[in-house]
């Protein structure tokens, strides 16, 4: 599913496209808002940022702000008119490309299409990085291993996976299992499998979020003047106090606060409205997870190792400092979800990237079973791993 995020307050270009568009459309004020919508979408190719055009000087460092966060976004202007000059300033700050406020029904679809299109050629490029690596070759022992607790499972759970489909079709219609694209050891692509917990028509529910205290910037809120502000915003260090589009933040809060969105990019909603009654409680005791012992009955996952990321993530690591990460199998748990249990939540991007790495170059019989040991202690506790 394909997510426009419209940012701005021209209510006739966001009725338009709001009538348009058939994919799940949201529409909000400003950036900061839309931050939080983005960063709850996993997979940032399913994105279609929309930047209402207002002037110059205020769009710019806005946009070069999203840029910076969120690289592989595609970026449209919704613009009026543009002078050369101007479009040379926007394409530079990061918008990939324009359409009219009053867009046509078919400039829409050329530009959903255009994106899906677009995502089809990122798998490429990293099915492509994945070849030009050294091959990481599952162990004899590992894969035999995998076989045996995955079919032993599978037998003993179906009662369990039997009830669960049965009740997530009673509770609403679509698909019981749901797929989405991860990469997993060798920059493989697969298709993930895990139990639908979400209404199938979830992504409309975003609308619903506007009521939710999750939106708003109250992490950092004692340190925000709300109001009406001078519409400008700058990151320079020698500056005391930034100012946004709809409030004033100090210089020291606004760097904790980008601190703290990168040390935890994806912000878990209380109350997701696009939940269903039977997802919260499969989700709880992590029953949505068990599809992916199908996943590791195929061989696209084994039972312990790196969990597989979304084309976003690991297209953000294809440098050689984390190659080493995918030199090892994607897997329903692994060692950061256990590591300093009770605090994995807490660590930052860096520090689970390396525990990957550490794993990777590390992975032994021995080691799969202590983290064995420790997810199904995890479970008992019904603690998330």
């Amino acid at each position: 599913m394909l997510h426009l995020v419209y940012i701005g307050r021209y209510e006739k270009a966001i009725d338009n496209f709001s009538k348009q568009v058939k994919e799940s459309f949201y529409h909000v004020p400003t950036y900061a808002k839309a931050i939080k919508i983005i960063d709850k979408i996993r997979e940032k190719y399913d994105i279609i940022l929309l930047f209402e055009q207002t002037n110059l000087q205020k769009d710019i460092p806005d946009i070069e702000y999203l840029r910076k966060k969120y690289s592989g976004v595609y970026m449209v202007l919704v613009i009026d008119s543009l002078t050369k000059e101007e479009s040379q300033e926007y394409l530079k700050a990061g918008i990939n490309n324009t359409i009219p406020f009053e867009a046509s029904k078919e400039a829409i679809d050329s530009l959903i299409n255009f994106q899906k299109r677009r995502k089809q050629q990122k798998i490429k490029d990293l099915q492509k990085k994945g070849e030009n690596v050294r091959t990481f070759k599952l162990p004899l022992w590992k894969r035999c291993f995998d076989i045996f607790f995955s079919g032993i499972a599978l037998v003993i759970l179906s009662p369990l996976l039997i009830i669960t489909a049965i009740a997530i079709r009673l509770e609403s219609k679509g698909a019981v299992v749901y797929k989405s694209k991860r990469v997993g050891s060798n920059y493989q692509i697969f298709d993930f499998l895990k139990f639908r917990s979400m209404y199938t028509n979830a992504d409309k529910h975003l609308k619903d979020f506007n009521s939710l205290n999750q939106y708003q910037i109250d992490e950092i809120e004692e340190d925000i003047i709300w109001g009406e502000a001078t519409p400008e915003f700058s990151e320079n260090e020698d500056e005391i106090v930034l100012v946004s589009d709809d409030f004033v933040i100090s210089e020291e809060a606004y760097i904790n606060k980008k601190t703290k969105e990168q040390e935890n990019a994806f912000v878990k909603l209380e109350n997701d409205p696009r939940i269903t009654r039977v997802g919260r409680i499969i989700r709880k005791y992590s029953i949505d997870e068990l599809p992916q012992l199908i996943n590791i009955l195929k061989g696209d996952m084994s039972i312990v190792g790196n969990r597989p990321l979304p084309l976003y993530e690991a297209e953000l690591l294809t440098s050689d400092e984390y190659i080493d990460r995918f030199m090892a199998p994607a897997g329903l748990t692994g060692l950061w979800q256990v590591e300093k249990r009770g605090d994995s939540g807490k660590m930052s991007a860096d520090e689970r990237k390396q525990l990957d790495i550490k794993y990777a170059k590390t992975f032994s019989f021995w080691l799969d079973m202590k983290i064995i040991l420790k997810t199904i202690t995890a479970f008992v506790q019904k603690e998330n791993v």
